[in-house]
């Protein structure tokens, strides 16, 4: 085998190692940029669940304040109304 073309051959080789090589890194990043997508979508997801049920929670504490203050109001009353008994 002469010089030259050992020297092709040897271009050619490292041509098909290099491409392999680069496929190969190409489709770790492939997987590794889909897996970070996927996680960055479910992500997404768990904060859109998170702020509707923060707003439930939102909405319960409102329902929950006026029906404590209702109950207040009403016990109040209802002190009121056994002190006038007493005092009569």
């Amino acid at each position: 085998m002469s010089n030259a073309a050992s020297a092709y051959l040897g271009i050619i080789v490292g041509a098909i190692i290099g491409g392999i090589v680069s496929w190969w890194v190409y489709n770790r990043q492939k997987k590794t940029s889909d897996s970070q997508d996927h996680i960055l979508h479910r992500i997404k997801e768990l904060d859109e669940n998170h702020d509707a049920i923060l707003k439930k929670l939102a909405d319960f504490d409102d329902k929950h304040e006026s029906s404590l203050n209702a109950i207040n109001e009403l016990n109040r009353k209802v002190d009121s109304l056994f002190n006038q008994k007493d005092n009569l």
